[in-house]
């Protein structure tokens, strides 16, 4: 049955736009048209009926009408100057778009875009631009494949997806309460999951997994009433890191068939943490919770948008989302939920300070009245030492490793905290204040970093000045050197030279961090440098307290590996705020809310946090525990 929206759009199309077909991508609306000279001209009629609906609708040839493809390639490859460094070029031929791979996006779109406006004219496609990573992704090749491959599938999912939005949009308001279900996070750091409900969706915020634990409280807790897979209206993930989206294909792999927002940043980032999360249990043989199958399937169901691009995701919720601060991509989540009856911020992960890589967390959303807030280091005790502090202490320590011919090991995470590391290690040997050694990279840390190179967009605005406007990437430099294999990672340990070892897992709860730590860990030349938080239970936490001996078990083996490298804890890089950071983010909120809730710290630190903003701002704060639920409305 053709929805009411569509007909008032259609209502407003002359007779001759030769309109054959209508459907939704998403909350956008697509009109497939058949009459070239309406394509390439609407006399701004699209642009009248945008403004009168209030939402998004998008003019497109009819496939039909397209100019072949290997003329149309030609085409685009004459009109694109050579600088751009065309490395692909796709033809989606069920949605009449093509998508131009290039290394320089700028040249490829032309002044003003008359390069875009010259090959939709010439070729009736609707040109799309991505940047080739400076260096190679595989994961981003997989994914743009799969979505190329399954073209006509994921058209037909994004047009479901919109015709359930719109379907709820024209029909009656519900009445009834508005309500947060804390399903993981909840007074602990690890399976972020909350569970909203309105009059008319059910929606999940996050779903991660705690990776230091080994049992039930891995999860997130999803046996409740309420909760039922298949009435699931989307799930958003504020970013990639494994506490945030780790248990999503499992719920694709028992039933979720539902769109999953995020950043493009953040799909690429998630799937191949994901990977790895799998690669690393099969290695220390735990079952898998999920295959390759449900991660590709997840990226089939993600509708990626960029920050601030507002968009219908239910009947009554409209998502935006705005910079956290936190890693490339990462998210806050504004929800405007009931078509104004009521406004929720969910922070997920949030850095209120600008970083080597990235800017400062937003501060600034149309409306506000409850705010979800991280508090990993929400505690009186949790001030971290400014960046500067905390750089310079980093390079005190690399050069006093060198200096006595020691290597240092730094289990990072791969996403954020590594670039980070990258940049300032970078920075520091090309201006000459330690002297040029080797930095290996091994695990995600590399895949990640190739992965920033295809969003500088993304990137704080100093560097990414330093990317488009100077052509430097200071990731490309040749101080840095990929680690692949298992002999690639023998070299590293028998050269002899000191040199910066950066791997995964951050908390050394698996990942090559544990091997190197292992071989490295009895010399007293070496050190373990901590830049990123430790888990309860993890190893990196009980090295981090001072644990000298560690049991490695082998089969039936029992290893013992004494802990005589020097070990440090730097604070002060961390991609979470400190607790003065977290107080001025909310002080510097605009509007105020009316509510803050505390969550995604230990039980101590969430109660301090909640404490102290209810004192300091004299608003509702809340610290709940796993399952309990909250109504905001």
């Amino acid at each position: 049955m053709t929805l009411k929206i569509l007909d008032e759009i259609l209502g407003r199309l002359p007779k001759d736009a030769e309109i054959v077909e209508t459907v939704f991508e998403g909350a956008n609306i697509i009109l497939y048209t058949k009459n070239k000279d309406f394509f390439l001209n609407d006399k701004g009629i699209i642009r009248d009926i945008v403004n009168t609906i209030k939402k998004r609708v998008e003019l497109r040839p009819d496939p039909s009408i397209c100019l072949d493809t290997e003329k149309s390639k030609e085409i685009i490859q004459n009109l694109v100057q050579k600088d751009a460094g065309i490395s692909n070029i796709f033809f989606d031929s069920f949605r009449s778009v093509v998508t131009i791979e290039a290394e320089k996006p700028g040249i490829a779109i032309g002044r003003s875009g008359e390069v875009l406006k010259e090959i939709r004219r010439q070729t009736l496609w609707v040109p799309m631009i991505a940047r080739t990573p400076a260096l190679r992704s595989k994961i981003i090749e997989n994914i743009r494949y799969v979505l190329y491959e399954n073209s006509e599938q994921r058209k037909k999912f994004l047009n479901q997806v919109g015709k359930k939005i719109y379907e709820g949009w024209v029909n009656e308001r519900k009445v009834g309460a508005v309500k947060l279900t804390f399903l993981g996070a909840g007074r602990e750091v690890g399976r972020s999951c909350i569970f909203l409900q309105t009059p008319e969706s059910k929606i999940l915020l996050d779903c991660g997994l705690n990776t230091a634990a080994n049992d039930e409280s891995a999860y997130p807790i999803l046996d409740i009433p309420e909760f039922n897979m298949k009435e699931i209206d989307a799930i958003i993930i504020s970013h990639a890191h494994l506490d945030h989206c780790a248990f999503l294909p499992y719920l694709i792999k028992y039933g979720f068939a539902g769109p999953i927002y995020c950043t493009a940043p953040t799909r690429d980032v998630m799937a191949l943490l994901q990977l790895d999360f799998i690669a690393v249990g099969q290695k220390e043989a735990r079952k898998a919770l999920y295959s390759s199958s449900e991660i590709k399937q997840m990226v089939k169901q993600t509708i990626c948008l960029d920050y601030e691009e507002v968009t219908d995701i239910t009947s009554d919720i409209r998502l935006t989302l705005y910079n956290s601060g936190h890693t490339l991509g990462s998210a806050q989540a504004h929800l405007h939920i009931g078509n104004g009856l009521h406004n929720l911020v969910y922070t997920g992960d949030l850095k209120f300070e600008t970083s080597n890589l990235l800017s400062s967390a937003v501060t600034k959303f149309p409306r506000l009245e409850t705010l979800i807030i991280e508090s990993t280091y929400g505690g009186k005790e949790n001030v971290q030492p400014s960046r500067q502090e905390a750089e310079q202490y980093l390079l005190d320590v690399v050069r006093t490793t060198i200096n006595r011919k020691g290597k240092i090991l730094m289990p990072i995470l791969g996403v954020g905290r590594s670039q980070e590391m990258m940049l300032i290690i970078e920075r520091a040997i090309r201006e000459g204040s330690i002297d040029k050694i080797p930095i290996y990279m091994q695990g995600m840390v590399w895949d990640v970093t190739a992965i920033h190179t295809a969003y500088p967009e993304f990137f704080d605005k100093k560097i990414r000045k330093s990317v488009f406007h100077k052509d430097y990437n200071p990731f490309l430099s040749d101080v840095f050197k990929r680690v692949a294999s298992r002999k690639e990672m023998q070299d590293v340990l028998d050269y002899e030279g000191p040199c910066i070892i950066i791997a995964t897992s951050g908390m050394m709860s698996g990942g090559p961090s544990v091997e190197y730590f292992k071989e490295m860990a009895e010399n007293p030349n070496n050190s373990l440098v901590f830049t990123c938080y430790q888990g309860e239970g993890s190893l990196g936490r009980r090295v981090q307290n001072g644990e000298k001996e560690i049991v490695f078990h082998n089969g039936s083996k029992q290893e013992v590996t004494e802990v005589k490298m020097e070990v440090f804890k730097i604070e002060g890089f961390s991609g979470h705020c400190d607790r003065n950071q977290l107080i001025n983010f909310v002080y510097k909120l605009s509007p105020k809310p009316r509510r803050v809730i505390v969550n995604h710290g230990e039980a101590s630190r969430c109660l301090d946090l909640a404490s102290s903003l209810h004192k300091l701002n004299n608003i509702e704060t809340i610290a709940p525990k796993n399952l309990e639920t909250i109504r905001i409305r």
